[in-house]
């Protein structure tokens, strides 16, 4: 089983944030019975406001696209503690998505200046035929809400849906 460490830190130097792009990577690649190891041991509650600034979105638009109590996380967030298994989830889900985006454009050509959270964060928030004209970030409240979003990420990769 390969480790995942997912960062904590709330700054976005470049150094800090190509370190981002790799975990996002890393969490995307490995394998299913790493990411329930961390989704069950739990995330900093300080990731939130990291992926929220990577992404370039509101902390409360990340947080009402995952159906997140905003005063809960806020709580966890002071106390530096520990997200929910069901709150780690969904917020790995987003992370994932960024992971499989970079290694989408890492695959099909070259990823110099392209940032694949703010990619997420637009692509979110863009309503989709596929989804009978809802955005994808309305379907992140929930794991088969994330697969489907997933899913249809991989098929505009290979063209199977335009």
């Amino acid at each position: 089983m390969q480790n995942v460490a997912i960062g904590t830190e709330r700054t976005a130097s470049p150094a800090r944030a190509g370190t981002h792009v790799a975990e996002a990577i890393l969490l995307y690649r490995s394998d299913p019975q790493a990411r329930i190891a961390v989704i069950r041991h739990g995330i900093p509650a300080a990731m939130i406001s990291s992926l929220s600034g990577r992404m370039g979105m509101s902390k409360e638009t990340l947080l009402s696209s995952l159906g997140l109590s905003r005063a809960t996380i806020s709580r966890k967030e002071k106390d530096a503690a520990l997200l929910s298994k069901d709150e780690s989830e969904r917020v790995l889900g987003v992370e994932t998505l960024i992971g499989m985006v970079q290694a989408m454009v890492e695959q099909s050509g070259d990823p110099a200046g392209f940032n694949a959270a703010r990619w997420v964060s637009e692509w979110l928030t863009k309503p989709l035929p596929a989804l009978a004209g809802e955005t994808p970030a309305s379907y992140m409240d929930t794991f088969e809400g994330q697969k489907l979003v997933a899913e249809l990420l991989a098929m505009s990769q290979s063209g199977a849906y335009a």
